[in-house]
């Protein structure tokens, strides 16, 4: 908590709707977010028992700088991964930080499963449990908020986070949005919260804290809105937004085609980032806390009616990794079908990334022969927006033995059906938008969760600096262990540029935290370690990660990349985690 010693923690047992306020001065030393969170994770999990065991707990943490500095938007959730089995880490922005904020909890800890469906509605000084049983079976769209936020008068801040049948079905990949725009997407959370009937969770934060020297905070405070505001480190967020990233990824060979088959898109140009501003974008919004504005809403038209032309104008976020996901790997070249996919998505509560990545092994796996359309129940096929609009549905509900299947993973689903060169997963997480080079294959195998961001590999492919291998296995671990420090205040991975060290030390000092560069470091290195103990508890093994053999098949920004190259850095990489706990043991 701001100017005290202690992390607040509120711990929820959802089996005998109890509550407690734990205050830990012992996860101080762990300064927020990530920290607390993985810390709170490796106390309270249950290696032994099944990801979706009730007794698993799901842990939300904001950081030490959440709401109030400019772009501390985020909260982190941590729990064991359903999709991987391994270490499940989400972040979501929306208005759940401030949330949580004003009504005085650092971290929530939920453990238990319902005896029938519930949410929770959360004030700084109660909690309560609904009967949900009603709202089960409803989509994760506005209209469960909507419903929430009816019922739970109250004043304040509020965020509303909520799971749609993907959830309830327990999809591996299954995920959870938040106050309608944002979401925790990768790795499982929703099926985490559906295994414990839980439909949503509602946070009022009416409470007010006073900032102590208010003068030198401010001061602080303009200086960095204004290296958001007034120079060019975040301007592309604002105003295309992360799409502009297709036709250069495009042009230079690293974005991912038809399953990736292809790592070049015919269509690009028809879907750039350019496109869908200039002809769909409709409104620009921004987490609470956030001046930059980097939520991209775009519009496209529907037909509900064959009779006098009826239509309706629906609205839906989009960035990058769906257009990515949704669209080129799908071989969809129009916008309005990319934005349609998406909202189907949004509706069943899926992540966008491993939905497409799903659909494309399933394409493949149906052309090749190794499934039916029995199996699909819909002809898919590249660049056919009605099948994969049924077929999303049919995923969420798990309509065959096929889908169920598929539910939990292009990796699962391959190891039944065959495909398994082809199905483009890192560690049993679906591929991000990003074939690059070694960075990007290999930074997403070792990295913490097998994201894109827990290191960054695919930006240092981009910058195209010559690397040995032991120098690139270097930089992977250096930016994976200070990512951990970055998310315990928890910022925005966008703002990366504008809180620069010294940027950090500033902010914090002008509340109170006097921290020094080796205290950051300290830290940072703490809950690296947190983590991969988290992960050897979990059984994970770096030499048991298995890679497509398609990755080392389709050039990556036109060079072919080597598996023998890529496996000998991930074992150096393995090398150097294993001297880091040692060093830290003794």
């Amino acid at each position: 908590m701001l100017y005290e010693k202690y992390i607040r923690v509120l711990c929820i047992d959802l089996e005998n709707e109890k509550v407690r306020i734990d205050h830990r001065e012992d996860l101080c030393e762990y300064l927020g977010g990530v920290g607390v969170a993985s810390r709170l994770l490796e106390e309270n999990m249950r290696p032994d028992l099944d990801p979706l065991d009730p007794a698993q707990p799901v842990i939300f943490a904001i950081g030490a700088l959440s709401t109030i500095f400019p772009v501390m938007t985020k909260t982190v959730a941590m729990f064991v991964s359903p999709l991987t089995g391994e270490l499940g880490e989400s972040y979501a922005g929306g208005r759940l930080a401030m949330a949580m904020f004003n009504a005085g909890f650092d971290a929530l800890l939920i453990t238990g499963k319902a005896k029938h469906p519930k949410y929770l509605a959360i004030t700084h000084n109660d909690v309560h449990f609904r009967d949900a049983r009603a709202l089960w079976g409803s989509n994760s769209d506005a209209d469960t908020g909507r419903i929430i936020r009816d019922r739970e008068p109250g004043t304040g801040k509020r965020s509303i986070i909520r799971i749609g049948s993907a959830g309830e079905n327990l999809v591996s990949f299954a995920s959870v949005c938040v106050d309608t725009y944002r979401h925790f997407g990768r790795l499982g959370l929703g099926a985490c919260l559906g295994s414990k009937h839980l439909k949503a969770i509602s946070v009022i934060g009416g409470r007010s804290l006073p900032i102590q020297n208010f003068k030198e905070y401010f001061k602080t405070y303009r200086e960095i809105a204004d290296k958001c505001m007034k120079t060019e480190m975040m301007a592309k967020y604002h105003d295309a937004g992360t799409p502009i990233n297709i036709e250069p990824l495009n042009a230079a060979g690293g974005l991912p085609t038809l399953n990736l088959s292809s790592t070049r898109f015919d269509d690009a140009d028809k879907v750039s980032g350019e496109v869908f501003a200039e002809k769909h974008l409709v409104r620009k919004m921004a987490c609470t806390g956030c001046p930059v504005g980097c939520i991209h809403i775009g519009q496209f038209r529907r037909q509900f009616s064959d009779d006098g032309y009826e239509y309706e104008a629906v609205s839906v976020g989009y960035d990058y990794e769906l257009i990515y996901a949704l669209g080129t790997f799908l071989g969809i070249g129009s916008p309005e079908h990319i934005l349609g996919l998406i909202e189907c998505v949004e509706i069943a509560g899926m992540d966008a990334m491993s939905t497409g990545v799903a659909l494309g092994y399933a394409t493949e796996a149906l052309q090749t022969g190794l499934i039916t359309e029995a199996d699909t129940l819909h002809p898919l096929a590249f660049g056919e927006f009605e099948p994969y609009r049924k077929a999303i549905a049919s995923l969420a509900r798990g309509d065959t033995e096929f889908y169920r299947a598929l539910g939990r993973g292009v990796r699962h689903a391959s190891s039944v059906y065959g495909g398994e060169d082809f199905a483009m997963q890192i560690g049993g997480n679906e591929m991000p938008g990003y074939h690059t080079g070694y960075g990007s294959l290999v930074g997403a195998a070792v990295g913490a969760r097998h994201s894109h961001l827990c290191n960054g590999g695919y930006a240092v492919d981009q910058a195209k600096k010559p690397l040995t291998e032991e120098q690139l296995v270097d930089k992977l671990f250096e930016e994976e262990t200070e990512r951990c420090m970055v998310n315990s205040l928890v910022m925005c991975l966008f703002a990366r540029k504008v809180y620069d060290r010294e940027t950090i030390l500033s902010a914090m000092h002008s509340v109170s935290l006097d921290l020094t560069n080796e205290d950051l470091d300290t830290i940072a290195k703490r809950i690296y370690m947190t983590k991969l103990r988290i992960k050897k508890a979990l059984n994970f093994d770096f030499e048991a990660v298995k890679l497509p053999r398609r990755y080392f098949k389709t050039p990556a920004l036109d060079v072919t990349l080597d598996e023998d190259t890529a496996n000998r850095m991930i074992s150096l990489y393995k090398a150097k985690t294993d001297e880091f706990l040692t060093e830290a043991l003794g």
